[in-house]
């Protein structure tokens, strides 16, 4: 993609308007934070104080907004300690420039490092930024800076409190995590009847399983509905696949493809319907005929082989899925401490969140692997940290006040990647105009006074919580003119500020953008890694899979789940790589856009095939399959040839596997699951070798490097 064609991308993603579900209750919740917030500053008499409380308060809220299962009033406090935590730091250095702009540097840094972590983390160490830039022009004492920092913390514990004590729907993310996925999964049932090998996006189950993931005190107070559905759904997706695959399960044509494509579509209904259920917690409600359809017909099984090990299978879990949500919310047995497994297991009832404090080794864990320079979070940190300092220095030189605006801009625009970073610059710009045009007029029209301004204000912040999710333009918007409506309670000039926001906030964007094109982190480059930790990953998968078939007795189902983890794990870094690959304005050299989609194709596939391999895996009393154990040892040195080969660039060769195969396949009379699913296994990994001895770029392909304005980057 060209540099121009990329800037006319993110300019068209930062001016996007989404159609989205709104919140007004939760809306109408944290405004009132705000609003209780800067009414009990005013009642004192302190417009000041009301201004900088007012930040501390509604920071907290934005949080809680953010897709996080951490529980609500734990975010809201959390972020409201760090805010005042910033805001008295701020307070100490902001008499003495060049200390502040250490300090500042050092905690952007630290801020910008955060997004290691996560992206709600990265989020709320941008809002400590954010408040340590604007509450220290607010003049005031020491006394009076730990006054600030503590009315801050207040609109933190303001927010936390509401939440307590005014619930709206409970449960409500983990609900819709679990519902869609079991929407997705339906979604795929009903793909598979028109196509046996339609691909399927594990998203839904990994945010499914996030979600399930508790504290112990959550465990004894979570509904029934969100016990065992999610583990019925990771269950029902192989069979699914089994059935519907043309080798393995129903064959393509005949009265058992159409038994199977009945029973797929029977399986959609009652996996909608239960989502349906654990949405909006209600029992659930199933069709007559899909409950027929799910009945050994009168006639006899019409499937046979492992087509009808999947359907009986299949009918069963489904059974399960009805019976496991077939309650409302109610309050479940406390957990036991055998059920609360070690380390956050899935051992047990629930998967273990740990307590905020034991994840701060973990969260050091994350820091410290992206202590690198080849990270793009580490090189985000820098960027965003030299970005705030120059900010700072440019916009208090300027004939302006609120000189901070321009590094706020600069640190609220900026992320770790390029599209990102860009679109965000556009949308911040472009909101700014609109919300200071509204509130400049609203001022010069009005002249509303500190109460009016504080009601303006208000509304302000319950449009932007309102809004939020319907683009960043929009958001931007509401803020700027709640921050102009916010500072004219302190009586400052509308005049003034709306010229200062327009001409700061344009050079805090042009700054972050600089910033990005002179220092960037592009994903391009790493593509290939990103691959080959793919292709590790699902090979580590297959083996843990044949393994079971080798030494059944042997089986540790352990082993399995989290090399599935891992792979699911692998594939979703390589999806979000190469989207972001997409939208960057360079190319590169040795794998082009049309090979890293074929390359992206065979790996869904290997994954694929090994999942119908785990539907079928033996008991532990079966028979070793000798043919799987040669296989399985075969694969192993081949797959660390392949993976360096992908890193480097060269030829896969899968000859020595395929040999084995073939002496596999005469040596075993009967056509089991397991040979022919490594049959299929095989296939993908040529697909994949084929994939990548192709020639980079074609003509028209965004990577082609005979296209003028993209820069080649190894």
């Amino acid at each position: 993609m060209t540099w121009s064609r990329a800037l006319r991308e993110a300019a068209r993603s930062g001016l996007a308007i989404e159609r989205t579900k709104l919140t007004p209750l939760i809306a109408v919740r944290g405004t009132a934070g705000v609003a209780i917030v800067i009414g009990l500053c005013l009642w004192f008499g302190d417009a000041t104080l009301a201004v900088s409380s007012a930040f501390g308060a509604f920071s907290s809220g934005l949080v809680t907004f953010q897709r996080s299962m951490r529980p609500r009033p734990v975010l809201a406090l959390a972020v409201a300690g760090a805010l005042a935590v910033s805001t008295f730091l701020g307070y100490l250095a902001a008499a003495h420039v060049v200390v502040f702009v250490l300090l500042l540097t050092g905690w952007t840094l630290m801020a910008g490092m955060a997004w290691a972590i996560g992206p709600v983390s990265g989020l709320a160490g941008t809002q400590t930024v954010a408040m340590m830039l604007v509450t220290v022009t607010l003049p005031t004492s020491v006394p009076g800076a730990l006054e600030h920092a503590a009315l801050i913390f207040f609109g933190g514990v303001v927010q936390a409190t509401l939440i307590v004590v005014f619930p709206v729907r409970p449960w409500g993310i983990q609900r819709d995590a679990l519902a869609d996925a079991l929407a997705a999964e339906a979604d795929y049932a009903r793909r598979l009847r028109h196509n046996p090998v339609a691909p399927f996006d594990p998203v839904p189950l990994m945010d499914a399983r996030i979600a399930a993931t508790v504290t112990p005190r959550q465990a004894r107070h979570r509904p029934v509905q969100l016990h065992g559905p999610r583990g019925l759904a990771e269950r029902v997706r192989p069979v699914l696949a089994s059935l519907a695959d043309p080798v393995v399960g129903a064959p393509a044509d005949g009265p058992e493809r159409d038994r199977a494509r009945a029973l797929l579509a029977a399986a959609a209904t009652v996996l909608d319907a239960v989502a349906h259920a654990v949405r909006h917690a209600k029992p659930v409600r199933l069709p007559p005929e899909a409950m027929a359809t799910l009945e050994v017909p009168a006639t006899g099984p019409m499937l046979n082989g492992a087509a009808r090990r999947s359907a009986y299978r299949l009918i069963s879990l489904l059974a399960d899925a009805v019976e496991f949500t077939d309650e409302p919310v109610r309050a479940t047995r406390p957990t036991t401490e055998a059920e609360r497994g070690r380390g956050g297991r899935e051992e047990g009832s629930h998967l273990l969140r740990p307590s905020v404090p034991r994840l701060v080794p973990v969260a050091l864990r994350a820091l410290r692997r992206e202590t690198r320079w080849s990270s793009h979070v580490f090189r985000h940190a820098v960027r965003v940290a030299v970005v705030a300092a120059v900010g700072y220095l440019l916009g208090t030189g300027m004939p302006f006040g609120h000189g901070y605006w321009a590094p706020l801009a600069s640190v609220m625009v900026m992320r770790p990647d390029f599209a990102q970073t860009y679109s965000r610059g556009v949308a911040r710009f472009s909101g700014t105009l609109v919300g200071v045009a509204i509130g400049g007029t609203l001022m010069a029209l009005a002249h509303p006074g500190a109460y009016a301004s504080a009601v303006l204000a208000v509304v302000c912040v319950w449009l932007m919580y309102l809004l939020m999710r319907t683009g960043f333009a929009v958001t931007s918007a509401c803020v700027t003119a709640y921050v102009v409506f916010l500072l004219g309670i302190a009586g400052a000039g509308w005049e003034q500020t709306v010229a200062e926001r327009i001409v700061l906030t344009l050079v805090g964007g042009l700054l972050a953008m600089l910033s990005y094109a002179l220092f960037p982190a592009w994903e391009t480059p790493r593509l290939r890694d990103r691959l080959a930790e793919w292709l590790a990953a699902n090979g580590q998968y297959a083996l843990a899979v044949l393994d079971r078939y080798a030494r059944p007795a042997e089986g540790r189902p352990r082993q399995v789940r989290e090399a599935l983890l891992d792979t699911r794990a692998a594939r979703v870094a390589w999806e979000e790589s190469e989207a972001r690959a997409e939208k960057e304005p360079v190319r590169h050299r040795g794998l082009s856009l049309g090979a890293a989609k074929a390359a992206s194709a065979a790996l869904a596939t290997m994954g694929r095939v090994t999942m119908i391999m785990e539907a079928h895996l033996p008991d532990r009393n079966a028979e070793p399959v000798i043919g799987a154990a040669a296989f399985a040892g075969e694969l192993r040195p081949s797959l660390e040839r392949a993976v360096q080969a992908v890193r480097d660039g060269g030829d896969l060769d899968w000859s020595a596997l395929r040999t084995v195969w073939e002496r596999w396949d005469a040596a075993e009379e009967n056509q089991g699951v397991a040979l022919r699913a490594s049959d299929l296994l095989l296939d993908a990994l040529d697909e994949l070798a084929e994939a990548l001895s192709g020639e980079p770029g074609d003509p028209g392909d965004p990577g082609d490097p005979g296209q003028p304005g993209v820069r080649d980057v190894a």
